[in-house]
């Protein structure tokens, strides 16, 4: 009897097509929330939720918001922590809500190009051999995982250059990014280029290394003003 109970929850737990139902997809929230939080130290921190009445909108206040679902708001950005405890109860208590990295400090910090321009890009620097750490893809941009850097780093690496899209983007101190396995008004965040297994926080490049070659990789996939 206790056998044929525990195979009824098993498959009311998913979907008629055989995906995970949303009791899995919200354990799969709150496991990688604790992963990055715990095992990597990484500061976390709920998102806004996309609006109810349609994805592409946010839940925020703001009707303009140019990335629903994919930003805090309540909690502030200040808010996140490494805290188990915490973890828990934010996401038991808000089992959707995309998980957000605070950038910056001891965390990784970011640099993002459109996802057209980032998947060229990324097919150029494998043929050169290019070690990259973790990338992060939604449907309109992907991510590559960088070192901490300053400010003061960033600006003199950009002033060093003689062309730097327009459209790259960058998270560094005070700055903020979705996760994986998030789902955001944009869309679902997943990894395009998953960390190694194992507890230890993954590796990730210096900025300088990853700006250099993605810029002029970008330079000679001849991208498009548009596609930047």
């Amino acid at each position: 009897m206790r056998e044929i109970l525990g195979r009824r929850r098993r498959l009311l737990s998913r979907r008629n097509d055989g995906r995970p139902g949303r009791n899995d997809e919200r354990s799969e929230l709150i496991g990688a929330a604790l992963t990055f939080a715990t095992e990597w130290q990484w500061p976390v921190l709920p998102g806004v939720a996309p609006d109810p009445r349609g994805r592409a909108r946010c839940a925020c206040p703001d009707p303009e918001c140019t990335v629903p679902g994919a930003h805090p708001f309540d909690p502030g950005l200040l808010a996140a922590t490494t805290d188990a405890r915490m973890v828990r109860w934010w996401w038991t208590n808000r089992p959707s809500a995309p998980i957000v990295l605070a950038t910056g400090g001891k965390a990784p910090c970011a640099v993002s190009l459109p996802a057209l321009a980032a998947s060229r890009a990324l097919a150029l620097l494998d043929r050169r051999g290019m070690r990259l750490g973790p990338v992060i893809a939604s449907p309109t941009r992907w991510s590559l995982l960088v070192k901490p850097y300053s400010l003061e780093q960033l600006g003199e690496l950009l002033y060093a250059k003689d062309f730097v899209p327009g459209s790259l983007r960058f998270h560094g101190e005070g700055g903020y990014l979705a996760l994986p396995p998030s789902e955001t008004g944009q869309g679902a965040v997943r990894w395009e280029r998953a960390p190694l297994p194992g507890s230890a926080a993954p590796w990730v490049p210096d900025v300088e290394a990853v700006v250099d070659a993605v810029v002029d990789a970008l330079t000679r996939t001849g991208v498009s003003a548009p596609e930047l």
